[in-house]
């Protein structure tokens, strides 16, 4: 009899597969599916963003009952955020570039390509390029209560060329 266990356990896995690639393929039409050519970049509005910045977003709403949103944001040299926070906090990929960025009272840090940086719910912080490299970056955060982000005062230029 324990020569079969196997054989069985491995028939009883594939048949699970089966059923969930056969459930997969029936939802098929609820997926969600945009490509790059799909996607609209927008630019960075000024009231949020100092300098030249692009948002490419992965998808315009979560779809319920998910509350994730997330972008590509571009940021030219000497762009940045404002000052902002997010209700459920924020991870930030950095995909490209080099840029700054600084919880309030914090010391500002510099991030590179393959950096991710968490930013605490509730905490004020800003990022973007550095004054001389442009910086890309993802940006993941859920909504709370309808929003995912808190927008505030633009960062100075004496704050955003400061170390701290």
């Amino acid at each position: 009899m324990n020569k079969f266990l196997p054989f069985t356990t491995a028939l009883i896995a594939l048949f699970a597969v089966s059923i969930n690639a056969e459930e997969l393929t029936q939802k098929q039409d609820t997926l969600i599916h945009k490509t790059k050519e799909s996607r609209q970049m927008i630019e960075g509005p000024a009231e949020y963003f100092t300098g030249q910045a692009w948002i490419d977003p992965f998808h315009l709403e979560a779809q319920t009952p998910s509350v994730l949103t997330s972008a590509q944001v571009t940021f030219k040299p000497g762009a940045r955020t404002n000052w902002h926070s997010h209700p459920r906090g924020q991870l930030l990929v950095v995909t490209s570039g080099k840029g700054w960025t600084q919880l309030e009272n914090g010391k500002k840090i510099t991030i590179n390509e393959g950096d991710t940086v968490w930013c605490p719910p509730g905490h004020r912080h800003w990022h973007g390029a550095t004054s001389t490299t442009s910086m890309s970056h993802i940006a993941i955060q859920e909504k709370h209560d309808g929003s995912n982000v808190h927008w505030m005062e633009t960062v100075s230029d004496d704050t955003y060329l400061s170390g701290h």
